[in-house]
């Protein structure tokens, strides 16, 4: 196996490390809880504070990457990342545990963004680089369904620390694999020099907003912090704005968002990770709460999901070059949607057996849709801003999650309640809510096929290798151009 294949291997066992801390903690909260002696809110902070730190610096281990080479960032979060899980795994009281969870999320914030970048450097030819972001974006999203699995089994039968250090020995195979096999990489259009307005205001404005959408339902959507900590956020989006138009070598370049192509491949991936994040999250509590299933066996109701992912994008490059991009996306979230709606569709006897088809659709439209997206948003720009490419589609992505995890539960929860008062069980007040927020999602998940069969039109079918990457780069180059700051 060739240098680069190496490579994706490497870059592919990081973003599995860093999407699968993302949940492995929930089904393990309880024992957390009862051996660290945590409150409520600092159990809490436990999930959060990894979100807020990857969060809010996403964008500026994007940039950093581009001005400092992709390698040597991948190397220092992975490292930062590795010896933070160590860590956490060892903490012995809730303030340690939420210490190092926030180290963890710095070391995915400078590791994540590269990993795509890493990707889009090692591969010249466009089928083959449709291929390695299949398998990118397959392990990375299978993490979604193996956090579960893990930290309801190590959870039932280990110490909970194991879930933070089973990180470890990966981390440490990915690293010699990364010094091996990757090659050094950066933004040669660019200064040296960083853009430290824009990295600041970049990161106030994500940290502000994440912070409001973590505790808005906890200290309330109208208290003055809640309320300050938007208005924070509003006013660093307005900054960030202000310093990227005037900056001689800006972090992120404005332009970039003329791109029909980028904006509306973003726009996709935030109703996506809008609706599937929001009920993602509460499908555990439905598994565990209503139907009774155990941690382990919750867990393993998502495997049958990731294995469908992982196949269909395998074949998701192929079925591209057939029907072009724009159907694929569009037709992989349309089956999506058709899966969330027979989901909705099951009550409180539902079995494992019944939730299969729904779940193994779910799957197919994910795999299916996702890569196609994220390489029509590269393709869509100049290899050299990959880094920073790559971190708006994670930032995007999460944020949009963190939307949807608030917003859906807030429709859940209003309706959960007029259930209530109208004398519904508390079983079946939940399924009223949650079949509320899931037919949201399928609503939000319409108009994402809508969005992106308009925004990816007209985009060149990916040929099979050999026939020539550079006549195939240059329409979205062309279409790109001087989009680099």
């Amino acid at each position: 196996m060739s240098r680069r294949w190496w490579a994706l291997v490497a870059v592919s066992l990081a973003t599995f490390m860093t999407y699968l801390d993302n949940n492995v903690t929930n089904v393990a909260i309880p024992t957390i809880q009862r051996s660290l002696h945590l409150s409520v809110a600092g159990l809490e902070w436990v999930v959060s504070s990894y979100i807020l730190v990857f969060a809010g610096l996403l964008l500026a281990g994007g940039r950093l990457a581009d001005v400092y080479g992709r390698r040597r960032m991948f190397v220092a979060g992975l490292s930062v990342f590795t010896l933070a899980s160590l860590g956490a795994g060892l903490a012995g009281s809730g303030s340690v545990l939420i210490g190092f969870r926030l180290v963890q999320g710095l070391g995915a914030a400078l590791l994540v963004p590269t990993t795509l970048a890493i990707i889009v450097t090692a591969f010249d030819d466009l089928r083959e680089r449709a291929a390695a972001i299949g398998a990118w974006t397959a392990i990375g999203a299978s993490a979604l369904a193996a956090g579960p699995l893990i930290g309801g089994v190590i959870s039932q039968h280990f110490h909970w620390g194991w879930i933070f250090f089973i990180n470890v020995p990966v981390g440490l195979v990915t690293l010699v694999l990364a010094l091996v096999t990757v090659s050094e990489s950066r933004d040669t259009t660019a200064s040296r020099r960083l853009d430290l307005p824009g990295l600041v205001t970049s990161a106030v404005m994500l940290f502000a907003l994440t912070y409001a959408l973590i505790e808005g339902q906890d200290k309330g959507w109208t208290s003055g912090l809640i309320l300050g900590s938007f208005a924070l956020s509003a006013l660093g989006a307005a900054a960030f704005v202000l310093a990227e138009s005037r900056s001689a070598a800006p972090m992120v370049n404005l332009s970039l968002f003329r791109s029909r192509v980028f904006s509306g491949g973003t726009v996709t991936m935030m109703l996506w990770a809008f609706g599937v994040f929001g009920i993602y999250f509460f499908t555990s509590l439905y598994l565990q709460d209503i139907l009774g299933f155990s941690p382990t066996k919750a867990g393993l109701v998502f495997v049958p999901m990731a294995v469908l992912l992982i196949v269909s994008a395998a074949v998701a490059p192929v079925i591209s070059a057939r029907l072009a991009p724009h159907r694929t996306v569009a037709l992989g979230m349309l089956i999506m949607g058709v899966g969330l709606a027979l989901f909705g569709r099951l009550g409180a006897s539902a079995t494992f057996a019944s939730l299969m088809p729904g779940i193994l659709l779910f799957g197919a439209g994910a795999g299916l849709m996702q890569v196609p997206l994220t390489s029509a948003v590269l393709q869509s720009m100049p290899p050299a801003r990959s880094g920073v490419a790559a971190a708006i589609l994670n930032a995007s992505r999460e944020v949009a999650g963190l939307l949807g995890i608030t917003i859906i539960g807030a429709v859940l929860r209003t309706r959960q309640g007029d259930a209530l008062r109208h004398g519904t069980s508390a079983a079946g007040s939940f399924l009223a809510g949650y079949h509320a927020g899931l037919l949201l999602t399928v609503i939000l998940i319409a108009a994402g096929v809508v969005v992106s069969y308009v925004a990816l039109r007209k985009l060149p079918r990916t040929e099979p290798a050999g026939t020539g990457p550079a006549s195939e780069l240059a329409e979205p180059q062309q279409a790109t151009a001087g989009l680099a700051g």
